[in-house]
Order: C-alpha cells, then sequence, then structure tokens
C-alpha cells in the first residue's frame, strides 16, 4: 500500500491531544505499510558511517542498537544523524519509543490537518521543527505525474485528482483525511470550488511542491529529519556536504549545524522557486510591454494570487528562524535546563577558540564526555542562521517586489488599454466635428422643396461658399482647448530650441576666442 493510501481515524470529540504511541489502540489507528527509506550515519572528525534501510530492516536495526552498545563503543560514532524519507507509523512509532519523542510533536506529523505553519516546539527531551518546503518538481516527478494526472499550487501540496475529491487535501501529503477545513475532517463543497478554480487556471500557475520537513534536535546530540519524499533527494546536498572530511558539518561535531545545514537547504530551495518566479515575471512583462492582451493580464491575476499565497506559508519559516537564533536560549532556560551566564560565558570561549564539540543540547555525548550547555542551538549555529535569516529575508523582500510588479504589469494594462479607447473617441469626435457643419448643410440644400432659389438658381458653388465660414468657426469653438494645447507646446518646444542654440552659438564662441589666446 502507498503512502497516499494511508487512513487515518478521526481522534473522539474532547480525547486527550497528542498521539501515544504506547497506547493500546494507537497501531489501529495508522496502515504501517507505507514504504519509507531510512538513512543514518553516525559520524565524527576521523570518519562517517552511513547505512540505508528500509523499514523491517531499520527496525531491526533500532533493536540492535542498544543504549549499553553504544556506551561500549564511544570512539567509533560520536554523533547520529537519522534522515528518514517517508512517513509511516511503524517507523515514527519506533522511534518515539526509542529517542521519547514527545506526544504533541507526533501529533503534528500525522494529523497536520492541512495547516501550513512552520513552527518550532521546546520540550525537555529534543527540539521539534516542523517546516514547509517549497521546491521545484524534477523532469521525472513532470513526467511521471503528467498534465492531467496532477495540480499543484501554492496552498495545496498533494495529488489534486479530478476523480476523486477525497484526495483534495490541504498542505502535506501524509493522509488522506487531510483537507481545508480548519479542524482536519470532513470533506466539504470547498473543494468543488478548488477543483474548479484548478481547471480555469490550468496552464498558467507554475507547479510548486510543498512538503513538509520535521526536525528533531534531541538533548543527546541525535538529529532526526523526516522528509515525506520516500526517495530522499531533497536531502542529498546535506548528506554529500556530510561525506567531506573538511566541511563544517563533519569539522564542528555540531548537530545543531545539522540543523542549521538542513533550514539553510530548505532556505535554498524557496530561493531558487523565486528565481523562477522572477523569469516568469519578466516574461509577461516582455509581453504587456509589446502587446497587452487579457490572456496576459489573466496570467499575472493567477500569478499575484499565488505570491500572495506563499507569502502566507513563507512569513512562519522567517519568524521561527529568528526565533532560534534569539530565542534558544529564553526557552530552554523557562524548560528548566538552561545554565547559568558563567556557564554560557564558558560555552562561548570554547566556540571561540574551537575547542567545543558544539553539540548546542542540554547534555550529550562526545567521547564520552557529558556537556552542559544552555540552549539545543550552540552560538556556532546561531552565527550561521544568521545568514539563512538574511537568505529568508531577502526572499520575503524579493515576494513583495514580485507581487508589486505584477500588479503594476496589469494596471499598465489596463490603463493602456483605456488610453487607446480614449485615443479612439477622440478620433470619432474629431471627424464629428470636422463633419458636423458639411452634415447641417447638406441636410438643408437636400431638403425636397417645390421652389428653392439656393438650389435651382445657384451650382454647388454656393454650398463651399456657405460651408467653409461655417466650418472656420465651428471647429475652433469645439477645438479651443486643443489648440491652445497644441500652441502651448509649440511656444515651449520653440524655447528651449532657443536656449539650445544659444548656448551652441556661445560654446562655438568660447572655443575660438580660447584657440587665438
Amino acid at each position: 500500500m502507498s503512502r497516499s493510501q494511508s487512513t487515518l481515524r478521526r481522534p473522539p470529540t474532547g480525547s486527550e491531544p497528542g498521539i501515544n504511541p504506547r497506547g493500546g489502540n494507537a497501531d489501529n489507528d495508522f496502515v504501517q505499510s507505507s514504504p519509507c527509506l531510512v538513512e543514518v550515519m553516525d559520524y565524527s572528525t576521523q570518519h562517517v558511517a552511513s547505512s540505508r534501510f528500509s523499514n523491517a530492516e531499520f527496525l531491526q536495526f533500532l533493536e540492535k542498537q542498544t543504549l549499553q552498545e553504544e556506551k561500549q563503543h564511544p570512539d567509533e560514532a560520536s554523533l547520529r544523524w537519522i534522515n528518514v524519507g517517508g512517513i509511516s507509523w511503524d517507523i515514527l512509532s519506533t522511534l518515539a519509543m526509542r529517542y521519547d519523542i514527545h506526544s504533541l510533536a507526533l501529533e503534528d506529523m500525522l494529523l497536520e490537518r492541512g495547516h501550513s505553519h512552520s513552527k518550532a516546539d521546546y520540550y525537555q527531551q529534543h527540539l521539534f521543527l516542523r517546516v514547509l518546503c517549497h521546491s521545484l518538481p524534477t523532469e521525472e516527478e513532470r513526467q511521471s505525474s503528467g498534465p492531467n494526472t496532477e495540480t499543484k499550487f501554492p496552498g495545496y501540496s498533494g495529488p489534486l485528482e479530478h476523480n476523486d475529491p477525497e484526495k483534495v487535501v490541504g498542505l502535506g501529503s501524509s493522509n488522506k483525511s487531510k483537507n481545508t477545513r480548519l479542524s482536519g475532517f470532513y470533506l466539504t463543497s470547498r473543494q468543488q470550488q478548488t477543483l474548479r478554480i484548478l481547471s480555469l487556471s490550468k496552464g498558467d500557475r507554475m507547479i510548486v511542491k510543498h512538503d513538509p520537513m520535521f526536525i528533531f534536535l534531541l538533548r543527546d546530540g541525535t538529529v532526526i529529519s523526516i522528509h515525506p519524499n520516500p526517495n530522499l533527494q531533497f536531502t542529498e546536498p546535506v548528506v554529500e556536504r556530510m561525506h567531506r572530511h573538511d566541511s563544517l558539518l563533519r569539522t564542528s561535531e555540531d548537530p545543531a549545524m545539522i540543523v542549521e545545514a538542513l533550514l539553510d537547504l530548505i532556505v535554498d530551495r524557496i530561493v531558487e522557486v523565486m528565481d523562477k518566479y522572477q523569469e516568469k515575471i519578466q516574461t509577461l512583462e516582455r509581453d504587456i510591454l509589446v502587446k497587452p492582451g487579457m490572456s496576459t493580464v489573466r496570467s499575472l491575476h493567477i500569478l499575484s494570487g499565488d505570491l500572495i499565497m506563499h507569502r502566507r506559508s513563507l512569513e512562519p519559516i522567517k519568524s521561527l528562524i529568528y526565533g532560534l537564533r534569539r530565542y534558544d536560549q529564553d526557552r530552554c532556560t523557562a524548560l528548566g535546563f538552561g545554565n547559568d551566564l558563567s556557564t554560557s560565558q564558558k560555552q562561548a570561549d570554547a566556540d571561540r577558540h574551537g575547542s567545543d564539540a558544539g553539540l548546542g543540547v542540554g547534555f550529550g555525548a562526545h567521547h564520552g564526555k557529558v556537556w552542559g550547555r544552555e540552549g539545543y542551538m550552540s552560538y556556532k549555529s546561531k552565527i550561521y542562521l544568521a545568514d539563512v535569516y538574511d537568505h529568508m529575508d531577502f526572499v520575503l523582500t524579493s515576494l513583495e517586489m514580485f507581487a508589486g510588479i505584477s500588479e503594476n504589469l496589469i494596471n499598465y494594462a489596463f490603463n493602456t488599454a483605456s488610453y487607446e479607447m480614449n485615443q479612439v473617441m477622440r478620433r470619432l469626435t474629431l471627424a464629428t466635428i470636422i463633419f458636423l457643419p458639411l452634415t447641417l448643410l447638406t441636410g438643408y440644400f437636400g431638403m425636397n422643396f417645390t421652389a428653392m432659389w439656393s438650389v435651382n438658381n445657384n451650382s454647388d458653388l454656393l454650398f463651399w461658399i456657405i460651408a467653409l465660414p461655417l466650418m472656420g468657426i465651428v471647429v475652433p469653438m469645439f477645438l479651443y482647448q486643443d489648440i491652445k494645447k497644441a500652441l502651448h507646446y509649440m511656444q515651449k518646444a520653440m524655447a528651449a530650441r532657443k536656449v539650445v542654440r544659444a548656448e551652441e552659438r556661445a560654446s562655438r564662441l568660447q572655443g575660438v576666442g580660447g584657440f587665438h589666446t
């Protein structure tokens, strides 16, 4: 059974918050056969050991890796990073029991309830991060999905199949029960409206994948990252950095730096998305400047709406990064395991001299020692998080700029259309004014009177003798303001030309005088 086929029972109204993996009926609420790919990396400055497991293989691996066995070999692996691709109850429940993951964090992973909010939760056992990842689909994903089978846009990340309204889900795609209501349950007619909008905007939206990433930073230095993509393709750049012996992840031996690297990767993917939006806006801007059309305005309108929805999901990421840098120590102190100022100063000195393992946690294992720390994030990781925060601020600034440009282009298109319509009406009015005297006289001389001296005793010369003076009076009278503006423009143009000629004449005379001198 695929991950999209996983089912979830609705918890009873008023039930206890959180999901307890040790509960008697917890296993009955979830399907345990979702395939996952788990990579376990034990690393230090000297070496790194990496292994990949399937669901059953990883469960067997955890059974063998007891705490006593790890203490017997402290030098084999100082720190551990568990990278999980895919969301499956058997994997999550085993990790929760092994590493004492909080029940509320487990609920946030399994019951996203359609929310896109990125956040950081502090617990006694670990730091929990939920971050919404924005990325562009690869060519393989585009070809496998096809143009008619999947439609993704800001605010929705799962497949939106027109044949099955129940598969219209909110942000994230772990369970079929997620939907667009705030409570996270009961499909409503809003999905039908969503499908109608998708069908109308088909081909104009830029496909952006939205998948949540869950990160745990434990107090013993273990890092657990969980991403819905079962092939671990999203985290490959961080894995490649880990295999380089001179990389910052290896030399610092700081698990907080892995968290920083994952956040930096997420923000870099967002930058790629913004670059793609910039290319699309430039293309639409060229189309608007060459020949404004309603099809281009329609694309700009859809693009502007997508940018607004992106801002809603990107703002919490900026707040999350700022909170990790600014309030990490305060939050850990509130939990009861923060250190005093003297310990903080010692830690700052250790980071400054490069002699610290950089665990950034309450206590951890490094060569058999226990390190007292004042927060989950180390000083070194906070320094690099400042760069991630700057990138995120640049993304949001670019987002505002793109939204403003799209709105300006829409206004320009409508202003151009209005200007062209005014010009057409102006030309029609001008023709009407010119031919108004002629129409009047034509109607007069064309009347069927039996005896009409002006017609019977004269030629058409009399018509023009009367028409031309009449036109000379009527046309200037109706076009008085336009004639006045034209004369004023000619006067300013002549004055400017006189100034330029006078300046040129003065320059020539000065040059001739200087040459003789």
